[in-house]
This record gives structure tokens, sequence and C-alpha cells, in this order.
């Protein structure tokens, strides 16, 4: 068994105002994901206006926030924030959901990019391969946090959390930043120079990501007022299961047709 670093979640904190490394950790990943936005621009010497990027980096990001908690709330705890609403639009008590977070972002970044008259698969693949550094680093934070935690181990590299119980868990925060985080951004930023059409990293992107996740919740002890859904996924787990079932469609069904449907408009 390997200590667990008990590391204090606050950095620095000052009156009734704290610096928390869980919110840190978003912080540079939205910041690495905007300058690996802004250097695939300069690289491919894409003429895009640089307040377009701006606008649709915070309105992505604003997307993002919300729809994780939505999604936190309609996912994971729905019965508990209708007998208490207003406990819904409290974020420091935590609760912030990957699933939901993407569906905001993809709402809020589809308005912005129509209303801007920007290519939507275009976009969305110069975005998708820099998504895996925020995912890396937001994983690190839960680590720090001590949460999410995984199932009962005896692996030499298990640890006992501080909210876990006097029990050796798998340390799937790490599995996930791993993989959710540094394996797919490596194959999708090397991918995103080999794609044959616009839309493909995308879905490639929530393919991998989706079994990337179903991998790792087979280590990670699932939320306790929702446990197994059937006595055998995790809520995790069937979300991810419908983003395959997306990407799939995008790759093999919907891009097909639109490609195909433009040559003939071109005829």
């Amino acid at each position: 068994m390997i200590a667990f670093p008990n590391i204090d979640p606050v950095i620095v904190k000052i009156g009734p105002l704290s610096l928390r490394w869980y919110g840190l950790m978003y912080v540079i990943g939205f910041v690495s994901a905007y300058l690996l936005v802004i250097y695939q621009l300069k690289k491919k010497k894409m003429k895009v206006d640089r307040t377009q990027i701006d606008d649709l980096f915070f309105y992505t990001i604003l997307g993002l926030i919300v729809g994780a908690r939505l999604g936190y709330v309609l996912f994971y705890n729905l019965a508990f924030y209708l007998e208490n609403p207003l406990e819904a639009m409290v974020l420091w008590h935590g609760g912030m959901s990957f699933h939901g977070g993407l569906i905001g972002a993809v709402i809020a970044g589809y308005i912005v990019i129509k209303k801007k008259n920007m290519d939507f698969m275009a976009t969305a693949d110069l975005f998708i391969p820099t998504c895996p550094v925020g995912l890396g680093f937001g994983r690190l934070g839960n680590f720090i946090n001590g949460e999410l935690f995984g199932n009962p181990s005896d692996v030499p590299w298990a640890m006992i959390f501080p909210h876990g119980g006097n029990i050796a868990r798998h340390p799937s925060q790490l599995y996930e930043a791993f993989f959710e985080g540094l394996v797919l951004f490596s194959i999708l930023w090397i991918y995103k120079d080999k794609k044959k059409r616009e839309g493909d990293v995308l879905a490639l992107f929530l393919v991998l990501y989706g079994c990337f996740r179903i991998f790792c919740e087979l280590f990670r002890e699932p939320d306790q007022q929702v446990g197994y859904i059937f006595g055998l996924l995790s809520m995790g787990q069937i979300l991810s299961i419908i983003m395959i079932a997306i990407g799939l469609f995008l790759k093999f069904v919907y891009l097909p047709g639109k490609v195909e449907n433009s040559k003939k408009a071109v005829k």
C-alpha cells in the first residue's frame, strides 16, 4: 500500500476567500486548452478572427459549468435536489458531471458557432483535441481532494483515502487522469493531422473517451446514492455507452452521408 499524499485542498486562504487546488487545476486546463487552440491556428495559418475564438471559449466554458452542474443534478442526485432546489445553485458544495458538462459545452458552442457563421465540425475538431488536457488536470484535482476514489483493493499501489474509511482503494482518479487525459490527448493530437474529413476528431473523441471511462469505472466506487444500475453498470458507464453510440453514428452514418451529399451538390 502507498501512503496517500495528504495535500491540503486549500492552497491559500484570505478571510472568507480561498484558492483551492481543484479550482486551480481547472484553470490550468482551460488556459492550456486555449493556448493549444491558438497554436493550431498559427501553425495551420487559419484565417480565423481571434475575437471569435475568445467568445467561443468563454461561452463554451460557461455552458460546460452550467451543464456539468445540471448533469449532476439530473443524472446523479435528482431526488435530493427536488427536495432542496436551492442547493442546485450551490456549486461549492460539489457535484459536477462530465457528461452534463459536455452536453452544455456542445449546446453553447453550437449556438455561438452558428451565430458567427463558422463551420461546426471544423471548429469542433479544432477544440476537441485540447479537451483531454482539462480532463487530466481535473482528475488530478479530484485526487488531491481525495474524492471519487476507487473500489477496495489489495494492489501494491492501493491507498487509504481520507473519506474512504480505513480501507485501501484503487487510486481511480489517477487511472482516469492517465487514460482520459494523457493517452486520449496523445491519440487525438496525432490524429487531428491525419483525419479524412471534418468531424472525424469529434467522433473519435466520443468513442475513445466512452471506452476509457467505462474501463476506469470498473475500478471506481459508484456514487452511493446511485449505486449500480441493473446491479451491473454505473451511471458513468451508461452515459459513456450513449457517447460511444453517438460517436459511431457520426463516424459511420452522419459524416459519410454529409460528404456524399456535398459531392452531389457540387455536381
